[in-house]
């Protein structure tokens, strides 16, 4: 199934029907994090509050875990500790966004009901001692999350302090899936619901193939380990079953909460690192996007990835602004090497979110804490308290949130549309595909940097999305293509459009069956080819294009059908064939590359179909200088992110917000820093 995501006009902006519900009451940028006040006594809780005063803090994230201490025995509560807090936190002027607690069962759950344990794809049970250590399938835990959720609607539902409902706790990880008995029964439900019948279901997953075929429901388990690989059909449909059923949980909480109170509800996506969740399917359930993001510490130039998580985020948002829910201040506890981060970054990291539509700012967690798995992750609050290096930047960066208030409600100017979708992704990385070396997350992050290089900003689109507007969609892999998705695209180019497809696209459709005709399937018409045949590279093994450029891990033979070459393999096992290809079709062109292409060697490529495509390409911006434009209904907002260690200056006049200070005709950017500029005039900068 597939949703068009629909992207607001140029200028619309908080009040149209597409705004989020953002926070009640909040007025702003939002700005704070997760608070846990139940690890400390409660004369710190008065400390915490009037620091968070300090800090500029207007919004802070509580009860997520505290279920045990909330519901200590079943059917026993204990609102007292939460009843104090809010009132605490009300009489400060901070709202709440409060959470249901239902990622982590308390123990008397687990012991009452054994049942509720997951079961991994080998059949081991996981105990307690974690979080999210529970099948989603499950009545037990189910009834009870429904109990939990019910007592806190009613309690706290019309509370002033309470701002925000904040349903669970990043669902999908780290456990995606759980191949328990009831979660097989749930799995034949949701089987039934989708394909109808029995023997529908033997058509779409191609059980004649090693004698599969199924005769009754029962017989249809998960796809648990067995002696080899196992139906690819099969494995696409559980991990459907497995996201839907995650999403039925957040869905049921919601509605109960819905039932109680007025105010905005939302849960907690990771939008580039929780593969097991189809976020288009869960946007438009939550009533504003809200996403955790930590840093690839080690990772080169990891601000790119930071930017690709946000504007993927906005994505799933529609266009619309967005929350950044969680990220850290420093370092994070889980990584092989706990980097902090330096002076300067986490004020960038935090900004470069906002320049992507984010409308609130938030981090895990507001005070360290001293005990427990995440000790020796970074806090707003460390545990060296104001004393710290990162304390004066904390506060920094809320004084400076509070001088972008009028930017809330605007929206971002993307220039070009890649292509993303879930699916195609758990499809692609299935077991017995022609080369390991395919990477999904590694395609999409190839051509991310490539456009990011060339100061371009990206909307990311769903398949079948529309794509008016824009001047050129890149498909860095889309290995699982329906039908109704080609025609888009073909549609698409024939109407003006350029195109840019990577290897190994069109390939299957939504059951993983290959599409009749040969390869790319259902994208052959549009790229004006047939591929013949695959020709995966050895580990470390390269290809030469003319013109100099180098390829690796895929080759294709190509033939012909209407597209032209524009650069041939030299050498390797496809000498002589086409490597790159263009397809003029209708008023539009669709450009194939059939080989990875990475750095340099894919920048050359693009750059000769940004000339083509008539899309502006800011060679005059040095390298990591990250330039976004933001519009609100009677301004434009520049962000400029310098990510260099230099001092740059670039063409532009306005006001600059986090200085007041009014800009000419040059503004300038020192090393590592941030500036904003209010712009009347589109035209400027």
């Amino acid at each position: 199934m597939t949703f068009v995501v629909p992207r607001p006009a140029d200028g619309q902006a908080v009040g149209d029907p597409f705004a989020p519900r953002m926070p009640a009451g909040v007025d702003g940028l939002v700005y704070g994090g997760d608070y846990n006040p139940e690890q400390w006594p409660e004369e710190v809780w008065v400390e915490d509050v009037a620091l968070m005063r300090q800090a500029g803090v207007n919004l802070v994230s509580v009860a997520i875990h505290a279920w045990a201490l909330l519901e200590p025995r079943p059917g026993e509560f204990d609102f007292g500790w939460l009843d104090r807090l809010l009132d605490l936190l009300h009489g400060a002027g901070i709202a709440v966004n409060l959470a249901t607690p239902t990622v982590v069962p308390p123990a008397w759950l687990y012991r009452a009901h054994p049942g509720i344990r997951p079961v991994t794809r080998d059949g081991t049970e996981l105990e307690r001692g974690s979080r999210a250590t529970f099948c989603p399938s499950s009545p037990a835990y189910r009834q009870a999350a429904a109990t939990i959720t019910r007592q806190l609607g009613a309690r706290y539902g019309a509370h002033p302090a309470v701002a925000l409902w904040h349903v669970h706790n990043e669902y999908g990880a780290p456990l995606g899936a759980c191949y328990c008995p009831e979660s097989a029964t749930a799995f034949r439900r949701w089987l039934r619901d989708r394909h109808g019948s029995l023997d529908a279901l033997n058509e779409a997953w191609g059980t004649s193939f090693w004698g599969q075929r199924y005769g009754e429901w029962a017989e249809v388990e998960p796809p648990r380990v067995s002696g080899t690989t196992g139906n690819p059909a099969h494995e696409l449909d559980f991990a459907r079953f497995c996201s839907d059923e995650l999403l039925a949980c957040y869905t049921a909480e919601r509605d109960i909460l819905r039932a109680h109170s007025a105010l905005p509800i939302t849960t907690n996506f990771m939008t580039t690192n929780c593969k097991s969740i189809d976020y288009w399917r869960w946007g438009r359930e939550v009533d504003v996007v809200a996403n955790d993001h930590y840093l690839t510490a080690e990772a080169d130039r990891n601000h790119i990835d930071l930017a690709l998580s946000a504007d993927l985020t906005r994505a799933v948002a529609g266009g619309r602004p967005w929350m950044l829910m969680e990220h850290s201040t420093g370092a994070v506890n889980w990584q092989p090497r706990n980097l902090a981060k330096r002076p300067g970054e986490m004020r960038r990291n935090s900004l470069a979110h906002v320049a992507r539509g984010a409308d609130a700012v938030m981090f895990f967690q507001w005070r360290a804490s001293r005990f427990g798995a995440e000790k020796f992750h970074s806090a707003m609050l460390p545990h060296s308290g104001t004393r710290s290096r990162t304390w004066p930047e904390v506060v920094r960066l809320g004084g400076e949130l509070g001088a972008l208030h009028e930017v809330r409600g605007s929206v971002v100017r993307a220039d070009v549309a890649v292509l993303w979708d879930w699916e195609s992704w758990w499809a692609l990385e299935l077991d017995w595909r022609p080369s390991v070396d395919l990477s999904y997350r590694e395609r999409v992050g190839a051509f991310y940097e490539r456009l990011w290089d060339a100061h371009l900003t990206v909307d990311f689109v769903a398949p079948e999305a529309d794509l008016g507007g824009y001047r050129l969609v890149v498909v860095p892999s889309l290995y699982l293509a329906s039908t109704a998705a080609a025609r888009v695209l073909h549609d698409y180019v024939a109407g003006g459009g350029a195109l840019v497809v990577s290897y190994f696209s069109g390939i299957v459709d939504a059951n993983d069956a290959v599409h009749p005709g040969g390869h790319p399937g259902a994208l052959r018409d549009v790229l004006g080819l047939e591929v013949e045949e695959f020709l995966p590279l050895r580990a470390g093994e390269e290809v030469a294009l003319d013109g100099g450029l180098r390829g690796d891990v895929w080759a294709e033979h190509i033939r012909l059908t209407g597209a032209e070459a524009v650069r041939s393999y030299v050498d390797g096992p496809a000498a002589g064939g086409p490597a790159v290809t263009r397809h003029r079709l209708g008023a539009g062109t669709a450009w194939y590359v059939s080989t990875r292409l990475r750095g340099a060697a894919l920048d050359r490529v693009l750059r000769e179909v940004f000339p083509a495509a008539g899309v502006r390409v800011r060679d005059d911006l040095p390298r990591d200088v990250e330039v976004v434009r933001r519009r609100g209904a009677g301004a434009d907002y520049l962000f400029v992110l310098n990510h260099t260690d230099a001092e740059v200056g670039l063409a532009a006049s306005g006001t600059e917000l986090l200085t007041g200070q009014r800009c000419a005709s040059e503004l300038r950017v020192p090393a590592g820093g941030v500036a904003v500029l209010r712009s009347l005039d589109e035209k400027d900068g």
